[in-house]
């Protein structure tokens, strides 16, 4: 079975951008907003991925992943529950860990959130200068909330 371990926190400022080992152009949308079982569709530069998550507690849930052909990813985005994201991430790393920073380009509202995926509950993590309010286990921050009030 796949975990996800991460927790998520508002963006203070763009020191981000100067920071960033790397950046990447993202648009995802959902076949599923379900809260038990998310079915998110994503590309990520050329390269398309399918994703299921079943429901969030704490900062823990299930995810599977997969890697799929970029042309089934764009015939599935038509596919998927209006509106689809856009978003620029910015992967930044801070002592042991990547953070990946997301600038949400197709909202009504600026919004910049950072996530970071852990091995356990308890890892320990540097914060970077850059990271605000913990928003972990927030469901109007989840990405597929952010969709449905758009």
């Amino acid at each position: 079975m796949g975990l996800e371990i991460e927790r998520k926190f508002l963006v203070t400022d763009t020191d981000y951008h100067q920071r960033a080992e790397k950046q990447v152009r993202i648009r995802q949308g959902y076949l599923s907003r379900d809260p038990e079982r998310t079915v998110r569709v994503r590309i990520k530069d050329d390269k398309g991925y399918l994703t299921v998550k079943g429901s969030t507690d704490g900062c823990v849930r299930q995810e599977f992943e997969y890697e799929i052909p970029q042309a089934d990813a764009e015939s599935m985005l038509a596919l998927c529950v209006p509106p689809v994201l856009e978003k620029i991430r910015y992967l930044v790393r801070e002592g042991n860990h990547v953070w990946e920073i997301d600038e949400f380009l197709s909202l009504p509202a600026p919004l910049t959130l950072a996530e970071i995926e852990l091995e356990s509950v308890d890892e320990p993590f540097d914060l970077p200068s850059f990271i605000g309010e913990e928003v972990t286990g927030d469901p109007v921050y989840y990405n597929s909330n952010l969709t449905a009030g758009s």
